[in-house]
C-alpha cells in the first residue's frame, strides 16, 4: 500500500509544516534547573470544582515553588459542550483564590509564546503528526458507523470481553488499499485511529510522582486520533501539546490512570519524551458512616460557586486545601504562624497516594481562624466585598454606613480585648450575625424563662434607669440594682450559697435584656451593644419586648 499517497488523501492539506518545523517555533523553555511546568487544561464547560482547585493549587504551588511557569490551556475538542463565558469564569473563579496563571488562554502576558493555547486553533499541528503517522504505517481510516460500533461493545460486553476497538474487533484494521479507496469515493465518513503496536500481555512499570511505582499493561486499543471533523481527541492533543508546550509535570485525577497505557503508548509513537504524571487521590466525603466521592448532584460544597455563595475567605479555602494536599503543612503553618502560605515548599512527594478526605467542619474552623486575624477595616472590606455581590438590598444599605458597622465589628471581632473572638466563620454567616444591630432585620425570639410580670418589671426598671453615659461599670450596677429589686440575687455569691431564696441570679436579669435588646439569649458585651444601637434605638427594643 502506497502510504504516502493515504495519507496525502485521507489530510490533503496544503499548508502543514514541516514536523521539525514545530521544534523551533516551540524550543525548550529558558527555566531553572529543576523548574517544573505545569498546566490546568479543562474543557470550556462552565462548572469549575473543588478538585480542579485542588489540582490548580498544587500545580501553581509547585510551579512558583520551584521557578517555573503554570499555564491554562484549553481543551476544547468537544465543541457540544462549549459554554459561552467559560474560560473567563475559570481564570475569575481561581484567582479569588490566589492561583494566578503565568501565561495561556485568555491571560494578557509576555511569556505568551507557546499557543495558542485553545486546542481547536491547533489543528493543523495535530493533523501534521497525524498524516505522519498514517505515512509510518502507525495510523489508518475507520469507517465503522456509530451502530456496528455498538454492536461491537454489546458482544463484547455479552462475552465479558474489555470493550474496544482492538484485535479481530478492530475491523478497519487490516482494510485493503481497494476497500479504502472504495469507501472513500462512497463518501463515507471516517476518523484516524492509532494502529497500536502494544500486546496486553506485557507489562509496563510506570513512576507515578505521587502514587510511586505502579505497573500497567501495554495498550492495544487502537483509540481515535481524528475525529470526522479533524479535530483531534483529547489524548492525542494533549500528548502534542504537552510536548510542545514543554510541560514538564502533568497533576491530574486517578481516574485517567486507567488511559495511561494510551498515553504512554502515544509519546512512544510520536517520539516524544514523557512529562511526568501525578495522579492525585480523590476528594471524599464521609456520608452516614461510610466514605464516598464527593458529587456534583449530592455534594453543593463540590463546586466553587458554593464557597463564593457562602463567602468564604479565600485564603482559608487554599489554606485548608494545603493541609491535604501536603502532609507536612500543618506542622509549618504551628512553627510559622504569621508567614504567608506561599513560604511553604511545596512539594509533590509530600502528596497524599489514597482518598482525601474533605472535611467542611475543619474548613470552617480554619476559616474563622484567618477571619478573627483582620482588622475592623480589613473584614467590612471583605464582608462589603461579598454583599455587594450576593447580600440583599438591606445588606448594601447596611454596609453603606462603614463606620457603623466597622464598631460592631470592632465589638463582634474582640478587637481590644485580651483575646480575639472566632465569631465569624464566613461572609454570609458574618452578616446574618449582625443583621440585630439593624431595625429592618431586627428579628427576636422573646423566649423567657421567667413570668411576664417578672420580665416586664426588669424590662421597665432597667428601661427607667439606663443612661447611655454609663461605663460597663455603672451599667452593670444598675442591672444588679434592678436584679434586687425584683427578687434576684444581685451577687452571684449569693445566689450560689442560698438559690432557693431568689428567683435567679443576676445573670438571669442579664440573659432577660439581653433577649429584649439582641433578640437572643447569647450575644457579645450587652453593654457595648447598647452603645452601639443608642438610647432611642435600646429604649424601643425594651418596650416592645415587653409582654402584652
Amino acid at each position: 500500500m502506497d502510504l504516502k499517497k493515504l495519507a496525502n488523501t485521507l489530510i490533503p492539506d496544503t499548508d502543514l509544516l514541516p514536523l521539525e518545523k514545530y521544534e523551533e517555533i516551540y524550543p525548550p523553555r529558558n527555566l531553572p534547573r529543576g523548574a517544573e511546568v505545569t498546566r490546568l487544561a479543562p474543557s470550556p464547560t462552565g462548572f469549575i470544582h473543588l478538585g480542579n482547585l485542588y489540582s490548580a493549587l498544587a500545580d501553581e504551588r509547585i510551579a512558583h515553588t520551584t521557578g517555573g511557569i503554570f499555564y491554562l490551556r484549553i481543551e476544547d475538542t468537544d465543541e457540544k459542550r462549549r459554554v459561552e463565558g467559560a474560560v473567563e469564569s475559570v481564570i475569575r473563579s481561581l484567582k479569588y483564590f490566589n492561583v494566578n496563571f503565568d501565561e495561556g488562554a485568555e491571560i494578557d502576558s509576555p511569556l505568551n509564546k507557546y499557543g495558542p493555547y485553545y486546542q481547536r486553533q491547533r489543528a493543523s499541528i495535530y493533523r501534521a503528526f497525524a498524516k505522519d503517522l498514517i505515512e509510518r504505517g502507525l495510523a489508518y481510516p475507520c469507517f465503522c458507523t456509530e451502530e456496528e460500533l455498538n454492536k461491537v461493545r454489546e458482544e463484547q460486553t455479552a462475552k465479558k470481553l474489555i470493550t474496544g476497538y482492538y484485535g479481530e474487533y478492530a475491523k478497519c484494521r487490516n482494510l485493503s488499499e481497494e476497500e479504502i479507496y472504495s469507501n472513500l469515493s462512497a463518501g463515507k465518513p471516517f476518523v484516524i485511529r492509532l494502529k497500536s503496536q502494544g500486546n496486553t500481555a506485557n507489562k509496563l512499570t510506570f513512576r507515578d510522582r505521587i502514587k510511586g511505582e505502579i505497573t500497567v499493561t501495554e495498550n492495544d486499543q487502537d483509540v481515535v486520533i481524528l475525529k470526522s471533523d479533524g479535530i483531534p481527541t483529547y489524548h492525542f492533543a494533549h500528548a502534542i501539546d504537552d510536548y510542545f508546550m514543554r510541560t514538564t509535570l502533568v497533576i491530574r485525577g486517578e481516574e485517567w490512570l486507567s488511559s495511561l497505557p494510551v498515553h504512554i503508548e502515544l509519546f512512544k509513537v510520536l517520539g516524544f519524551p514523557m512529562p511526568a504524571y501525578g495522579h492525585t487521590c480523590s476528594l471524599m466525603k464521609v456520608d452516614n458512616g461510610t466514605k464516598r466521592k464527593l458529587s456534583k448532584r449530592k455534594d453543593p460544597e463540590l463546586s466553587l460557586d458554593y464557597y463564593r455563595g457562602e463567602g468564604y475567605y479565600p485564603v482559608a479555602v487554599v489554606k485548608y486545601l494545603m493541609t491535604i494536599l501536603n502532609s507536612n503543612f500543618e506542622e509549618w503553618e504551628r512553627k510559622n504562624p504569621s508567614a504567608d502560605y506561599t513560604q511553604f515548599k511545596f512539594t509533590i512527594e509530600k502528596m497524599g497516594r489514597s482518598g482525601a478526605l474533605f472535611d467542611l467542619d475543619k474548613l470552617n474552623d480554619i476559616s474563622k481562624t484567618e477571619l478573627s486575624k483582620l482588622s475592623a477595616e480589613e473584614m467590612y472590606a471583605f464582608l462589603n466585598s461579598w454583599v455587594q455581590e450576593f447580600g440583599s438590598d438591606a445588606d448594601r444599605a447596611h454596609f453603606a454606613d462603614s463606620n457603623y458597622i466597622i464598631s460592631i465589628l470592632n465589638l463582634i471581632m474582640g478587637i481590644g480585648g485580651k483575646k480575639r473572638r472566632k465569631d465569624i466563620e464566613r461572609a454570609k454567616q458574618g452578616v446574618a450575625l449582625i443583621a440585630y444591630f439593624f431595625d429592618d432585620t431586627f428579628a427576636p425570639v422573646y423566649e423567657y424563662r421567667f413570668d411576664k410580670d417578672t420580665v416586664n418589671g426588669v424590662l421597665s426598671s432597667f428601661a427607667a434607669a439606663y443612661d447611655p453615659a454609663d461605663d460597663n461599670q455603672g451599667w452593670f450596677a444598675k442591672v444588679k440594682a434592678v436584679a434586687a429589686e425584683h427578687g434576684f440575687a444581685a451577687e452571684m455569691s449569693e445566689y450560689k450559697a442560698n438559690p432557693s431564696a431568689y428567683k435567679g441570679s443576676v445573670a438571669d436579669v442579664a440573659e432577660i435584656l439581653r433577649i429584649a435588646v439582641t433578640g437572643m439569649p447569647n450575644s457579645p458585651d450587652l453593654c457595648t451593644i447598647m452603645g452601639i444601637l443608642g438610647p432611642e434605638r435600646c429604649a424601643k427594643r425594651l418596650a416592645s419586648a415587653m409582654e402584652k
